[in-house]
């Protein structure tokens, strides 16, 4: 067990440096739950509504920016087919869609949440 591997029979008993290291991070655990005034789960599934949670958020922020890119790039398209200018109208209406997608992302993630120029003074 030098190595680190362990056999299909040792799957049940961790080897002791494991179990230091388990107990140091519970430890840990309960430490920074301590100090943020958060209460601490260490059950094996706790962390899955969590994760779940985090996946829906970043599909969602990346949908919003697909989705601008593409509603840009369309606009462009049909102006371009509209009005004969072919390729400038696609690219600047992709280059606006980006620029809104990524507006939309950040108003989403809660970056952007104030006005986009200086407050007048009073």
């Amino acid at each position: 067990m030098a190595d680190g591997t362990r056999k299909n029979g040792d799957r049940d008993n961790p080897s002791s440096d494991e179990a230091a290291l388990s107990a140091r991070l519970k430890r840990l655990g309960e430490r920074l739950g301590k100090q943020t005034g958060r209460p601490v789960d260490n059950s094996p599934g706790a962390s899955s509504a969590a994760d779940a949670s985090a996946m829906a958020r970043g599909f969602r922020l990346s949908t919003e920016l697909v989705a601008g890119v593409l509603a840009g790039a369309a606009l462009g398209w049909l102006l371009d087919r509209w009005l004969g200018i072919s390729p400038w109208g696609l690219i600047v209406f992709l280059l606006l869609g980006f620029a809104a997608g990524v507006l939309n992302v950040m108003r989403a993630a809660g970056v952007n949440t104030g006005s986009m120029g200086p407050k007048a003074p009073d």
